[in-house]
Parts: C-alpha cells; structure tokens; sequence
C-alpha cells in the first residue's frame, strides 16, 4: 500500500556497498525500519545525508505489515533545521537524543501524540538561540507521559522519598534501592513543572544537571526492556560542562 508520512530518523547503519538501514518514528506507523539504498553519484534523489539522526522528514513507500525492511519510493525533508546540525553543542544534545529515542521508542506502534510531541520539540530546540541546557532533561521527563509510565507527582511532601520503580513519592524508604532520597526527591516537582518556556529559570550546578541525567536515565533503564547505558551520554556531559547559560528571553511553546 503506497503510503505518505513524516518520521524522525533514529539511526542509521551502512548496508553493503550502497545501502542504509534506517530505523525511524514514523507518525503512521510507529516504528519502522527502511532499506535505503543510496546511489553512489550525487544525482540521485535518495542521498545520505538526508538520514542524519533526528532529520525530520516526509516519506513515500509501500506499506507492508510484514515486512521487516520497508522500502522507500521518495523521501523530502519536512522540517528543514537551521541550527541542530551546525553548532557542536546543539549537535552533541541531538546524537545524545537520537540514541536515547532509539532506545526508549523500540517498538512503539502508531502514536501521534508522541510523535507530534517530539517534532514540535525539535522544531523548538531548533529555533532558540541560548538558554537551553535543560532540554534534554525536559525533554526526557516529559516524554514519559507518551509511553507509559509518567511519575505521579501528586501528593509528594517534604521529606518524602521518590520510589523510581512504581513512580511515586513515599513516606518512607522501600525495601528495594531504585529510589531518591528526600533531597532528591524534592527536584521531581520542580523538574516535572518546567516546559521549554520556563527551564531556563531553574539554574543547575554541572553536576547537578548530570546527576538529574543519570537519574532519569536510570529511570528509563527500569521500565524500558533492555535500555541500555547510552554511548553518547559521556560525550553529552563534557560538551554540557562548559556551558554557561545567558538569562534571556526565550520562545514560547506549549511542549
């Protein structure tokens, strides 16, 4: 069935001499995965660069439900990026995003929701010019309302613990050791609250933004099957530490 839809590229491996395998979130179909073969001169519409992680774009193939390898019959970019893959600290977030999606999405079926809520999110991270080296801890937690287990934040007081497998507070520790001590604790609210508008007003340490990231990640690494340590996450830390943010107006969004 010849079908049209946007997706976001994942990842992408050499196949042979000529050819890609490209694993991408599409807004139909959820996760697929595309034989892509590219041709070795420079006139053909299918070129390489067009698969870079996290390119968004708008694909025509022949659907095949059982199909393990979909196969594409055009393909155009449908959100051209100004910035993402020209500034090496946009760049470092995006391969970091891109591994982690691959990751946290591994058989996600159709879900609008998810996808719009990750292309309005790039589109975002795109346009802004500084004061956004809290996106990827935004991003990740808010992600978490689209695949299913979203903490539960509600009736958390101080000096409660936040237990990481069941995703909530508690008034005492649990007897297992996938949980936040009270002081923690205390920044789930904080960080659950932020949207891309408003994270800018919440200043981090380094090693506090890292060790938020080590957090949610571990708590990826609970509830998605085989999540594993994330390669590019080293790399994402030390580009993060140099940064310094400039308090500034930013754009408004509703993510």
């Amino acid at each position: 069935m010849l079908t049209c839809t946007e997706a976001v590229v994942l990842h992408s491996v050499k196949y042979g001499d000529g050819s890609l395998i490209v694993e991408m979130l599409t807004e139909e179909y959820g996760r697929l995965s595309f034989m892509v073969r590219v041709p070795k001169t420079s006139k053909g519409r299918l070129k390489r660069q067009l698969f870079q992680p996290l390119s968004v774009l708008r694909l025509v193939f022949d659907y095949r439900q059982r199909a393990n390898l979909q196969h594409l019959r055009d393909v155009q970019v449908a959100l051209p990026f100004s910035s993402i893959p020209f500034e090496p600290l946009k760049s470092s977030v995006s391969l970091f995003l891109a591994e982690f999606l691959y990751h946290a999405t591994r058989g996600e079926q159709r879900n609008t929701s998810l996808y719009n809520y990750i292309a309005k999110s790039l589109e975002w991270f795109d346009g802004v010019e500084h004061s956004f080296a809290n996106f990827h801890l935004v991003f990740m937690m808010r992600l978490t309302r689209f695949i299913g287990f979203f903490p539960n934040v509600e009736g958390g007081a101080e000096g409660d613990c936040f237990d990481l497998r069941n995703g909530r507070f508690c008034t005492s520790a649990p007897i297992h050791p996938d949980f936040l001590q009270p002081v923690e604790a205390g920044r789930i609210h904080t960080l659950m609250r932020l949207n891309y508008a408003t994270m800018h007003l919440y200043r981090m340490s380094r090693q506090d933004r890292q060790r938020i990231a080590d957090v949610i990640l571990h708590y990826y690494a609970i509830h998605v099957p085989l999540f594993p340590e994330l390669r590019s996450f080293d790399v994402l830390k030390e580009v993060m530490g140099a940064v310094v943010e400039k308090p500034s107006e930013v754009p408004s969004t509703d993510s």
